[in-house]
């Protein structure tokens, strides 16, 4: 979870970022620069890391050592890739979900094709891109054996997707998959690559074409993220993406619930986001104030608290609805009603990805530069009933899974469930084409 503070600072810089890394189809030997602003990149990570960990012991974690291991690894390093995984690597040891390395971007984008997602215990397709090679090898609900060579489990696919898509990206996805009727096959998917600048002018002396490119991608990132809801009688389905809502847009979301009896707050695939988003949305579901967790750092810190908004306040039935992509503030939102025998939560077991951090953005460079980002955790967050969320995540009231087959044609079990649970009928087909899936745009 983010602090309000630096959030938009992150955003911006995710989209500004200058690149100087080698592209993917054509990974080159290190010279001597390179070498040491990789080298720059691992010291960078070590002192965010010392100064910043909410734990200053790092879970016992001798930091100085492990520091002096991985700049010994990162001489043998022969590619920037090298230098990111290693890098990688050395802050992976904390086993901390929010403190993690955002690389400089590259010079191209690149689509797998296909996505997965942990439903139970089975890592399953969940959509396939069109125009990607992907097409007619892969199908939705296909359950994934092995990717690149390794088994894939709950607890280490968002690992594997965070160091594919960040750190590490490959030209070519080699898969064994079993369909929902239990063929087994193997197959290889080759990645969709769109070449870009390597070097972005934002000077504006110019066309100004590399920040109308900037803005353009901030829109599409904006109309991927924004809110969607149904209204079913007096039943209220809200699609939330994100916690990156102010004050007014989320009490402008509860004026539309309060005209019906249920809200039914989808946030599934919600990976979090600001922590005054968090606490504007449990002021706006108790008549009365409420604190979400106590927070643990290196210094005695406030508990997070939450405002209510008093007599606006929904007061209606409240079903969350969860599943393995659910994240950090989402998390939380879903705990904190369960706890207060606020409404149900229903769905897949959450991410147990639950701190608190800030981001830290640091460069290299003089003429052209390039940026990238540290988060690092500054507190642990403790729930009323005294235990993290870190690694354990939610666990729904009551555990709705779509199958395979659910996948493969498109029904939501999950969806209709909550329907049925407010009183109402909506068939998992019909509910699986509410929410229609969006790809960002290449």
């Amino acid at each position: 979870m983010r602090r309000a503070a630096i959030a938009m600072p992150l955003f911006l810089c995710i989209y500004s970022l200058l690149s100087l890394v080698a592209p993917l189809p054509a990974q080159n030997k290190m010279d001597g620069i390179s070498l040491e602003r990789a080298r720059g990149i691992l010291r960078d990570a070590y002192l965010e890391v010392k100064k910043h960990y909410y734990d200053p012991s790092c879970h016992g974690i001798d930091l100085e050592a492990r520091y002096k291991k991985y700049s010994a690894d990162m001489e043998t390093a022969t590619s920037m890739g090298d230098a990111f995984t290693i890098v990688f690597q050395f802050l992976d040891g904390l086993n901390d979900s929010h403190t993690f390395f955002r690389p400089p971007s590259r010079a191209f984008r690149l689509e797998y094709g296909f996505r997965t997602q942990v439903f139970g215990d089975k890592v399953l397709v969940t959509q396939v891109r069109p125009g990607t090679e992907a097409v007619g090898k892969v199908f939705p609900g296909d359950e994934v054996i092995r990717y690149n060579g390794f088994t894939v489990a709950r607890d280490t696919l968002w690992k594997m997707e965070y160091y594919l898509n960040q750190i590490s990206p490959r030209p070519e996805s080699q898969l064994i998959l079993r369909d929902p009727v239990g063929n087994v096959r193997q197959l290889a998917v080759n990645t969709k690559v769109q070449p870009l600048k390597r070097v972005l002018d934002l000077t504006a002396s110019r066309s100004g074409d590399d920040i109308m490119q900037m803005i353009r991608d901030q829109e599409n990132a904006s109309q991927m993220m924004k809110q969607r809801y149904f209204e079913l009688g007096d039943v209220m389905i809200w699609k939330m993406p994100e916690f990156f809502l102010n004050d007014g847009e989320v009490d402008h979301m509860f004026w539309i619930a309060r005209k019906h009896k249920s809200l039914i707050l989808d946030l599934r695939g919600n990976p979090g986001g600001l922590i005054t988003t968090l606490e504007r949305m449990v002021g706006n579901v108790f008549d009365h104030d409420i604190k979400i967790s106590d927070r643990i750092g290196r210094k005695e810190m406030k508990p997070q608290l939450a405002k209510s908004v008093g007599n606006r306040a929904f007061a209606g039935e409240l079903i969350v609805l969860a599943d393995s992509n659910s994240a950090s503030a989402a998390e939380l939102f879903a705990r904190v009603v369960q706890l207060e025998n606020r409404g149900k939560v229903i769905g897949d077991r959450s991410s147990g990805s639950v701190m608190e951090a800030r981001g830290y953005v640091d460069s290299q460079g003089a003429d052209t530069k390039f940026f990238y980002i540290f988060s690092v955790t500054d507190a642990d967050l403790r729930m009323k009933d005294g235990k993290s969320l870190e690694h354990n995540g939610v666990i729904p009231d009551e555990i709705v899974l779509p199958t395979p087959m659910d996948l493969k044609e498109g029904r939501d079990p999950v969806l209709a469930r909550a329907v049925e649970l407010a009183g109402l009928k909506l068939d998992p087909a019909a509910a699986g084409k509410l929410f229609p899936f969006e790809w960002m745009p290449l």
